[in-house]
């Protein structure tokens, strides 16, 4: 990152089932030539000062790109709160930043913009939206709410935008709706860009 008083972690949700996607592994699915994760890998790791990918399967794949793993601590691909707090127990900095697999068009100043919110409106959550909709998977958040996470989570609660609105989260508007899209389906991962 350009200024390195900022110390944040970044973390690549990439541990999911794959469900809409007939179970494969999405962040290996392969996208203009190279697998999903590499292409936010690439627009990601320039904007932080270390990376982690959560993967819960095809592990030594995974450990290829050359980043260290967290993997989830409950059974059954809770989503990807479980995905956050792997992140939240392994991450060195005070600050975590995570993003979906699936997004290879993330914002370039995504980290940077979350992060001057969070220190302007003092906020432990910084979340980016578009068109007035929570992207509740694109946050920085502060390491110290790890045990808030792990007892949300063990209330049975899943949803990610639930647990942004319970910790406060402020919502940062992104005028690039295109750079949020998830490739969720095999249509849209074959489709031109």
């Amino acid at each position: 990152m350009a200024d390195k008083a900022i110390q944040v972690t970044g973390l690549i949700l990439a541990g999911g089932a794959g469900r809409r996607m007939g179970g494969a592994d999405k962040g290996l699915l392969d996208y203009q030539g190279r697998p999903l994760v590499a292409h936010v890998l690439e627009r990601l790791a320039p904007q932080v000062d270390s990376l982690l990918i959560s993967a819960n399967r095809n592990q030594d794949i995974y450990a290829g790109f050359g980043y260290p793993l967290v993997s989830d601590d409950q059974p059954d691909y809770p989503g990807p709160l479980a995905g956050l707090a792997a992140g939240l127990a392994a991450c060195p900095t005070e600050w975590l930043v995570c993003v979906p697999c699936d997004c290879p068009a993330l914002p370039l100043d995504l980290v940077s913009r979350l992060w001057a919110t969070a220190q302007d409106l003092f906020a432990a959550i910084t979340v980016a939206s578009t068109g007035g909709r929570m992207q509740p998977t694109f946050q920085l958040c502060q390491r110290s709410l790890l045990p808030a996470l792990l007892a949300y989570l063990a209330s049975g609660e899943r949803k990610v935008g639930g647990w942004c609105r319970a910790q406060a989260a402020v919502e940062l508007d992104f005028a690039d709706s295109a750079a949020f899209r998830n490739l969720n389906s095999p249509d849209e991962l074959a489709a031109p860009q």
